[in-house]
């Protein structure tokens, strides 16, 4: 998992949820960088959070947390090799009968990086899932205005994009459909264990700190890609061809690029309430 986790306030629950999946094999966690509009110390930040996470879970030294690169891509032919870098490509090169899912909460800088350094990951039995990207056929997003993951490495983007890797996109109108009520997270989130009581009360100091207006409610936007990894039958897709992206963030279809899976639905429920059961039994079992 290569996770910008202190962006926001939704990482966390993804997390989580795939530590809490008996199904899933974590083989690390990568933090990623968020851009420098917020702040310069992106990658440091979710580093800490993902560790704070680990603690929480009475985790800590039992999943690899290795660090991924702290900029965007500077070009096309400038990988960068970090710690989290080589952890992506050692993890795609083994020869294991297992498929590899390396689901991406941010920026794709770290797999950008992993193809340009090693591209035989491409031929590889690798699938890219990606949270991020504005909508598909004039759906979503503001003109002119990035989707934020996007945003954050388009080079890297374009890299990942134009190569033959398997890519799984769920863009911004498809993450969306991730909302959740406080009314719920009371319910079913906060009262089990510390990491349940962390998770709901970041979320809402994460809400206060960033909306002027009252609001009660959070979009889950990254657990999707926990969602499609324990079932990747549970939203609609199509296949097209992989775009590029221009500067603005909007979808260039001129070059002919290899098909990717395009998630237009997903099934809320089944990820909310699979997540939920999994705490509940997680904190039960602490007690």
């Amino acid at each position: 998992m290569n996770t910008d986790a202190k962006n926001e306030a939704d990482d966390q629950f993804a997390i989580v949820h795939a530590l809490l999946s008996p199904s899933l094999d974590i083989r690390g966690l990568v933090p990623a960088h968020f851009g420098n509009r917020r702040t310069r110390s992106s990658l440091e930040e979710s580093r800490e959070e993902i560790e704070l996470l680990l603690r929480l879970m009475k985790l800590d030294g039992q999943v690899p947390v290795a660090d991924g690169v702290p900029y965007a891509l500077p070009d096309v032919g400038t990988p960068v090799m970090t710690p989290g870098v080589e952890l992506i490509i050692s993890e795609a090169m083994r020869d294991v009968a297992e498929p590899l899912f390396v689901a991406f909460l941010g920026p794709l800088t770290d797999m950008a990086s992993a193809l340009l350094l090693e591209p035989r990951i491409a031929e590889r039995d690798v699938t890219v899932i990606w949270i991020g990207g504005g909508g598909y056929d004039g759906t979503g997003g503001d003109p002119g205005r990035p989707e934020f993951n996007l945003s954050n490495d388009i080079v890297a983007a374009n890299i990942v994009f134009s190569s033959a890797l398997r890519v799984w996109q769920i863009p911004a109108p498809t993450y969306r459909m991730m909302a959740v009520g406080y009314a719920e997270l009371d319910e079913k989130v906060a009262p089990y264990g510390e990491i349940g009581d962390y998770l709901v009360r970041q979320l809402v100091e994460w809400n206060e700190s960033q909306h002027g207006g009252s609001i009660e409610f959070r979009v889950l936007g990254d657990s999707p890609a926990i969602g499609l990894m324990l079932h990747p039958a549970c939203g609609t897709w199509v296949e097209r061809p992989a775009p590029n992206f221009r500067h603005d963030g909007s979808y260039d279809f001129s070059v002919a690029n290899r098909p990717i899976r395009t998630y237009d639905s997903i099934d809320a429920r089944f990820i909310h309430e699979d997540f939920f059961a999994k705490l509940r039994a997680f904190a039960q079992r602490r007690v």
